[in-house]
């Protein structure tokens, strides 16, 4: 009998546009498909080189002058909770986890949407739908799980966080929470949460997505200890986070055919049972 080998994925590269984390600049990005029997392999594989999943899409920033993001992913081994970190727990000892099949549901999409009105009202998902809501935690071709965080006394839903499941880690695809519990600091308790999660489970990563230097919105990641970041191929631990500037080098990415050639695929004659 004979057998046919999976056609290797293709990438592409989006048209600039805006960037949404540093003004005057503009984000390009390397992607490509998920699909196919190989898809948990390929996601684990591009996960590990900077990737970031988006429903049926793996991609990874490819700006044509700047190499400010960087994937950035916590050690849970070298993680150590600080202060503000454990008063965060304990604030929020009163919410219960729950873990569910990747499944929309109406009471998670107005949480969602009180969310984005409140923080998030001028950006890429300010208008999604249900439809495309739900297109978000269910479009999935690999294993991910809807973790829910519910207060135990009202019933009520305080945070969800979209997280797949890869073979050296958690990745936390997309979270919100209830704005109206800031003083919670809910994103900084997922992830903990998360840490203790990955831990249970022998994992050794939690996947966070992109740090950018000189970016408010992503100041939160550098505060945990244990953190790395991908940069020029590498995972390097973040010791000093003033260490990175926001750089903007005309020749600080390589060029998209260099990039695409050292991208290490996984062996897909082997497929995961």
């Amino acid at each position: 009998m004979r057998h046919t080998l999976p056609i290797a994925p293709q990438f592409y590269v989006t048209a600039p546009q805006p960037c949404p984390y540093l003004e005057n600049r503009m984000e390009r990005k390397l992607f490509t498909a998920l699909q196919g029997d190989g898809a948990e392999q390929l996601n684990d594989a591009l996960s590990q080189q900077g990737f970031r999943r988006s429903q049926n899409v793996l991609y990874r920033p490819s700006c044509a002058d700047c190499a400010s993001c960087l994937s950035a992913r916590i050690n849970v081994s070298d993680f150590v909770s600080s202060k503000s970190q454990k008063r965060t727990t304990r604030r929020n000892a009163h919410l219960t986890r729950r873990a569910t099949s990747p499944w929309a549901t109406d009471e998670q999409y107005e949480l969602f949407r009180t969310y984005l009105d409140s923080r998030h009202a001028d950006g890429g998902m300010a208008d999604m739908d249900i439809f495309e809501f739900a297109a978000m935690i269910e479009e999935t071709p690999i294993r991910s799980r809807v973790i829910e965080y519910t207060d135990r006394d009202t019933g009520n839903l305080a945070a969800v966080s979209l997280t797949d499941v890869l073979e050296d880690g958690l990745s936390m695809v997309y979270s919100f929470y209830d704005p109206k519990l800031q003083k919670n600091s809910l994103g900084t308790y997922m992830i903990s949460d998360h840490i203790e999660i990955a831990r249970e489970a022998g994992l050794p990563y939690i996947y966070l997505g992109y740090w950018v230097p000189g970016s408010p919105k992503m100041g939160y990641k550098a505060k945990f200890s244990g953190l790395e970041v991908y940069q020029c191929g590498a995972w390097k631990p973040m010791k000093d986070p003033a260490a990175f500037e926001a750089s903007s080098d005309p020749l600080s990415s390589d060029p998209i055919a260099e990039q695409v050639a050292n991208i290490q695929l996984p062996d897909r004659r082997v497929l995961r049972p």
